[in-house]
């Protein structure tokens, strides 16, 4: 299921689910980097640098951000933004496929975010810009199968478990690292779409 071989083709056979959108919704894409690794499939997250009003600082993400006037299309907005972010040229990657678009919940005005998922190979060097304090690779099936689920609250590196009022759903990586929010929703959209049967986790 979460072989890269069959990653491909169920992408391959899911067509892209894009809503309909205005002139003035502002347009975002991420890039979902796979990779294998001994036969396990692994994806790239980021950790944004923590910056004051930065609605997203601090947080576990995807390479990606905003589409500028110059790109092409939402893909090359992924394709560039992972370069500056991070130093990985994913241009020439296979793009095995789209993710349901999503919806950011901490940002006023509509916004769209189209996520792309890419395969690389090897263990790329990364040079991180100022927007990222660190890359991280992460097995997917952990996540799938809900072992590294967690509910914690803010600050989330601490690594301190929590169920009260304050606490959000998300998943724990190795280090201390907690995927929640938007990119917590898009990784469990890529397992429902790999799988009709897969169980969504609470948020």
């Amino acid at each position: 299921m979460l072989d890269l071989a069959s990653i491909r083709r169920r992408l391959a056979a899911r067509p892209p689910d894009r809503p309909e959108f205005s002139d003035d919704t502002r347009q975002a894409a991420v890039a979902v980097v796979l990779r294998a690794v001994n036969g396990t499939t692994e994806a790239l997250f980021i950790k944004r640098a923590e910056k004051a009003g930065d609605p997203w600082s601090g947080h576990m993400a995807f390479p990606g951000g905003h589409r500028d006037p110059d790109d092409k299309d939402l893909k090359a907005a992924a394709v560039r933004e992972t370069a500056e972010e991070i130093g990985l040229d994913i241009s020439a990657a296979p793009v095995l496929g789209e993710l349901p678009w999503q919806t950011p919940m901490s940002v006023r005005r509509r916004m769209l975010v189209a996520p792309f998922v890419f395969e690389i190979d090897g263990d790329p060097a990364f040079a991180l810009n100022h927007e990222v304090a660190e890359a991280v690779w992460t097995p997917l099936e952990p996540m799938y199968h809900g072992h590294n689920a967690a509910r914690s609250t803010p600050p989330f590196d601490n690594g301190a478990p929590s169920d009260g009022p304050d606490a959000f759903s998300g998943f724990r990586l190795a280090g201390g690292h907690f995927v929640w929010g938007m990119t917590y929703r898009m990784v469990q959209t890529f397992f429902e779409t790999l799988d009709p049967a897969y169980q969504r986790l609470p948020e």
